[in-house]
């Protein structure tokens, strides 16, 4: 299996939205706007993720004419098996209360 990218909070988002469809390609523009990430944050994160084999990249054609081709995402099976462990791993994290600390 790849090396691990980091797992931030916006990589945990990605590829949480990426679980949900595994075996769908994904245009970043989609990701960006269903999971309110800038591009400035996302394409670094699938860069990443594509980098480490977590996901296969293509290029399709744009469907009007005169539009520039668009890129589009998918989950490999060691980037499925990444998102499962880092998202299950995630979990106890989000689960746990937050201690508040209280002045005197």
């Amino acid at each position: 299996m790849p090396r691990s990218p980091d797992a931030s909070p916006q990589t945990l988002l990605v590829l949480a939205a990426l679980l949900e469809a595994p075996d769908a390609w994904h245009y970043g523009y989609d990701l960006s706007r269903r999971l309110g990430l800038r591009s400035g944050t996302l394409y670094p994160i699938l860069v990443r993720l594509a980098e480490r084999g977590c996901l296969e990249t293509r290029w399709v054609e744009a469907e009007r004419p005169g539009r520039p081709p668009r890129h589009t995402y998918r989950l490999t099976a060691d980037g499925r098996a990444l998102a499962r462990s880092r998202l299950a791993a995630a979990e106890p994290a989000r689960a746990r209360p937050s201690r508040e600390v209280s002045g005197g």
